[in-house]
């Protein structure tokens, strides 16, 4: 497509999605309900379809060089498939909160003042890779009542399509308008730039994928966005910590999946404790081939253990730049402290403020931990890897937001609504 074409497409694509957000935000739970029904059995009854149209990206990907990894990625493999239908079976399921009316309250003047939770209207999603998150991403427009234009990486195009005409058959199948969800049918990058540029339709934006697209959208998009760019999130193992949960806990954290944005990537420990704490688990550690990258006093006590000398534990001086580096790798940044104060200091100084945990028995500690560390998930003797929509009962998640303003955190379906102020009177009027 040429740049005016391209210029017509997405601006087609915001009028349909305007038009039917109108209609979206006034469906009943049921209809949409019965949308999301729809999809997940058409998921399912689409396997062969889905197959072959998934086998061309992945034929195509293969042939262009892609590593591995990001083949694997493409994959929409029966689990795959299975999981996503489950997904929108799960969110037929939940409550709806459109229309919901919070903290109504009578004023002096006799009228009553509350807030009603409303869909925001149009959200341009652009993600990369996965394709299944066309269909996360559609499922969660559909509960939430809002609209969405969808732009999926170009290495994923056919697998797209084939989601999207699912999703097409399913919403007009409960009778709601099928531009409600919406692909932009080009792989030219200018498509993007013109999602992230039309406020008169879209609403807000959510980019998922790596660094680079989210920092180019964050600096160009005209639009609000909901995003977070690192993932540097941090243990503290206190003075009072239990060393046997806090063993399970710093390990889960760093090592039951390097690659996702809420494993821990930085390890502080307590000077109280980090004599005994540190050999035990940089031994962990050492056994799964995780490298450690330690200020002077970790290094020192690690490098005087005999036993550890002799695992092939990999123990690096570290640099200023470790201490905010997401590594998405099996390396972890080790840092002694004096305690609480320096351990919330040194959070807040370096993290991404995504998610940062305590390890302690001391209640003042972690009471202090959760309301001083300025991060969007604050835990207390749990592993940083449940920061995630699903894990905490959101149903599904859009994607995962620093920001401060409006959604922070997994971002579900109430991070796709906003409130709106209501009154209820009976003939008062303002003296």
């Amino acid at each position: 497509m040429n740049a005016f074409n391209v210029s017509e497409h997405m601006q087609a694509l915001g009028l349909q999605a305007k038009t039917a957000a109108f209609l979206m935000a006034r469906a009943d739970a049921a209809t949409k309900n019965r949308a999301l029904k729809a999809l997940a059995r058409r998921l399912r009854e689409a396997g062969p379809a889905l197959s072959a149209a998934n086998q061309q990206d992945l034929d195509r990907a293969t042939a262009a060089g892609l590593s591995a990894p990001m083949v694997d990625r493409l994959k929409l493999t029966p689990k795959v498939i299975e999981t996503v239908a489950q997904g929108c079976e799960q969110l037929a399921g939940m409550a709806d909160v459109i229309g919901e009316i919070i903290g109504m309250k009578q004023q002096p003047s006799g009228i009553r003042v509350g807030q009603m939770r409303v869909p925001i209207g149009v959200f341009g999603m652009i993600y990369e890779s996965r394709p299944n998150v066309t269909i996360e991403a559609a499922s969660l427009a559909i509960k939430s009542g809002n609209a969405a234009i969808l732009r999926g990486g170009s290495e994923a195009i056919e697998s797209n399509k084939a989601l999207a005409l699912l999703v097409s058959g399913a919403l007009a199948e409960a009778g709601l308008p099928v531009d409600a969800v919406q692909l932009v049918q080009t792989t030219d990058r200018e498509a993007v730039g013109q999602l992230i540029a039309m406020p008169e339709f879209v609403d807000v934006i959510i980019p998922r994928g790596g660094k680079g697209l989210i920092e180019r959208i964050s600096r160009d998009a005209k639009v609000p966005v909901i995003k977070h760019l690192d993932g540097n999130c941090h243990v503290y193992v206190d003075d009072t910590a239990e060393f046997e949960m806090a063993l399970r806990i710093v390990d889960n954290a760093k090592t039951q999946k390097y690659s996702p944005c809420n494993a821990a990537e930085g390890l502080l420990v307590s000077a109280v404790v980090a004599e005994d704490f540190l050999p035990r688990i940089a031994a962990i550690f050492a056994a799964k081939g995780v490298e450690m990258r330690c200020d002077p006093a970790a290094a020192r006590i690690l490098r005087a253990d005999d036993a550890l000398a002799g695992s092939g534990a990999r123990v690096v001086d570290a640099v200023e730049s470790d201490w905010s580096e997401e590594y998405l790798a099996a390396v972890i940044s080790i840092k002694v402290v004096a305690g609480v104060d320096e351990a919330i200091a040194h959070i807040n100084r370096y993290s991404s403020h995504h998610t940062d945990a305590i390890v302690t028995r001391d209640h003042v500690h972690a009471q202090r931990f959760l309301r001083e560390v300025d991060s969007a998930s604050v835990m207390v003797n749990a592993s940083t890897r449940f920061a995630d929509g699903f894990e905490f009962g959101l149903g599904a998640e859009i994607g995962i937001s620093t920001d401060k303003f409006h959604a922070r955190g997994p971002v579900g379906i109430e991070g796709l609504t906003s409130l709106k102020y209501v009154v209820l009177g009976q003939g008062e009027v303002r003296s």
